[in-house]
């Protein structure tokens, strides 16, 4: 069993990401602004947090065993996260990223395709400029999982695809995961590290 530090574990991603690390026996340290809905649950230690607080993200991780960034990257820098992790001592840092970085059959990155939503783009380039962050960085053991084009709720099926960088899409011309079968892909990865230092993504 593992101590998991679990960064925005309120949202759709971390709050999935928190029942299946549950689910496999880890205990969990959730972190948000607001996380009454998870007081009392078993397993789970409560630190309610802004993460930017670089002092306090540093003192609620610290004894973990990995931490798991669900932070919304247009919301916060990423030495925000990655400095107070390392400073923590913690080894691991899984990132729930984004699929704009990924590449279209083309080549180009899906970020740059002509139709992508203008509405996403914030978001997405921050996302961007967090997996470039983690890239230079000398150090710490990342992860930085994208998911498909299309994130979305639904059921837990235990079936997915893997990728490296481009966008996987399915027979049927769609590229999705629920938030759910991303979350198993995640703790997968954390179980069975075989994405050290390095970007993937995940489909069907």
């Amino acid at each position: 069993m593992s101590k998991i530090a679990i960064i925005g574990a309120t949202g759709r991603a971390g709050s999935q990401l928190l029942e299946e690390t549950l689910r496999r026996g880890h205990s969990v340290v959730a972190i948000a602004r607001d996380p009454g809905s998870l007081q009392g649950r078993d397993g789970v230690t409560v630190k309610a947090l802004d993460a930017k607080d670089s002092v306090a993200l540093q003192a609620a991780v610290a004894g973990c065993d990995a931490v798991l960034s669900a932070a919304h990257f247009s919301t916060i820098e990423p030495g925000a996260i990655i400095e107070p992790v390392k400073r923590a001592g913690v080894k691991r840092l899984l990132v729930v990223g984004g699929a704009g970085s990924l590449l279209l059959p083309s080549g180009h990155r899906v970020i740059d395709s002509p139709d992508f939503p203008e509405a996403y783009k914030a978001e997405a380039s921050a996302g961007v400029r967090f997996l470039e962050t983690l890239r230079r960085e000398p150090t710490l053991d990342w992860t930085f999982l994208s998911p498909s084009a299309e994130f979305v709720e639904g059921e837990r099926s235990g079936h997915y695809t893997l990728g490296k960088d481009h966008l996987l899409i399915g027979a049927d011309g769609k590229s999705w995961i629920t938030f759910a079968d991303y979350a198993i892909a995640m703790l997968d990865e954390l179980e069975k590290p075989a994405h050290s230092r390095a970007r993937f993504t995940v489909g069907y």
